[in-house]
Order: C-alpha cells, then sequence, then structure tokens
C-alpha cells in the first residue's frame, strides 16, 4: 500500500449508520485525486489537466451523497470543502442536530450508539436499522427495542414550549441514558 503523501483533508462524519472517516489525496502535480471512505478507496484519478473541481461519491449504509469540492484560493494553494447531501458540512451537521439525537451507551462491556431519526422514528444501533414498536401513551409515544437482551425505550414527550417541540429520552433497563453530544 503506497503512503498518502498527497493527503490534503481529512474529514470525520457522524450518520444515523456510525461515524465514517473521509479522506482526500490531491497531487498538484501530477493531477491525482484519490477518495477514501472509511479506509476503502472510493475514487482514484490519475493525471487531472484541471486541478479545481468536484468529487461525488456515497458513504455509509444509508449511500447518504457526498461531494469534495477543490477551489483555486490564490497561485498554488487550493481549498478542499466537503458536502454532505448538497449542504455544507457544517450547514449539515446543524441540520441534524435537529433532526436525530444520538446516545453512547456501554452494556456488559461493549459500546453501543444509539441513533434516533426523528423524520421517520427509524432507530438506529451500531449501524444497523433496528426493529422497534411504537406505542402511544398517557403523555407522547414510546419506542420499543432491545439492545444485546437489554429492553431499551425511546420515550417522546411534549415539552410543553413551541421553540423546544417533542423531548426525546433513551431508558434503558429503567434507566435514564444522557444525549451524546458528536
Amino acid at each position: 500500500l503506497e503512503k498518502m503523501t498527497d493527503l490534503v483533508a481529512v474529514w470525520e462524519v457522524a450518520l444515523s449508520d456510525g461515524v465514517h472517516k473521509i479522506e482526500f489525496e490531491h497531487g498538484t502535480t501530477s493531477g491525482k485525486r484519490v477518495v477514501y471512505v472509511d479506509g476503502k478507496e472510493e475514487i482514484r484519478r490519475e493525471w487531472m489537466f484541471k486541478l479545481v473541481g468536484k468529487e461525488t461519491f456515497t458513504v455509509g449504509a444509508t449511500k447518504t451523497k457526498a461531494a469534495i469540492n477543490i477551489d483555486a484560493v490564490s497561485g498554488f494553494a487550493y481549498e478542499y470543502t466537503l458536502e454532505i447531501n448538497g449542504k455544507s458540512l457544517k450547514k449539515y451537521l446543524e441540520n441534524r442536530l435537529k433532526t436525530t439525537n444520538t446516545w453512547i451507551l456501554n452494556l456488559g462491556g461493549t459500546d453501543y450508539r444509539i441513533v434516533l431519526e426523528k423524520d421517520t422514528m427509524d432507530v438506529w444501533c451500531n449501524g444497523e436499522k433496528t426493529e422497534t414498536a411504537g406505542e402511544f401513551v398517557e403523555d407522547g409515544t414510546e419506542t420499543h427495542f432491545t439492545v444485546a437482551d437489554h429492553s431499551c425505550c425511546i420515550k417522546a414527550v411534549s415539552s410543553g414550549k413551541r421553540k423546544e417541540g417533542i423531548i426525546h429520552t433513551l431508558i434503558v433497563d429503567n434507566r435514564e441514558i444522557p444525549e451524546a453530544v458528536e
């Protein structure tokens, strides 16, 4: 395996199915462009005469659309920006904070990353979409599922405040799990 000598950018992107590492090589003398997702080569282009442009690819089990923009800043300096689903990484992550909840927990010595997609109520556990059962309860809804033989429940209750909306709480074995900040 050749050493990544032309590595110019590395991003970590948290998606529902996990945190993905995107690496980009740009050989400004050879015109080479290589995109790696989680260490696996996704795109390789040799001898690109146009040094600026865009490389598009997908990330993760959800095949999320991604693009790396290559722009000339000045002389031989370049700027590399990552877009996810057509938004800048910053905008995408800000939007993701509003549309998902993430919890990290340890059960029996194993770490689990649980993600709730609020728009679909899909629950992901360590990169796999999980079977859930939803039910209406007196003060909201409960979404039940299991992780490593532990009963889990995401409670959704109204905050009573319009700006805050619905509050989602993960309960595992009758214990509330604090939300993670990614």
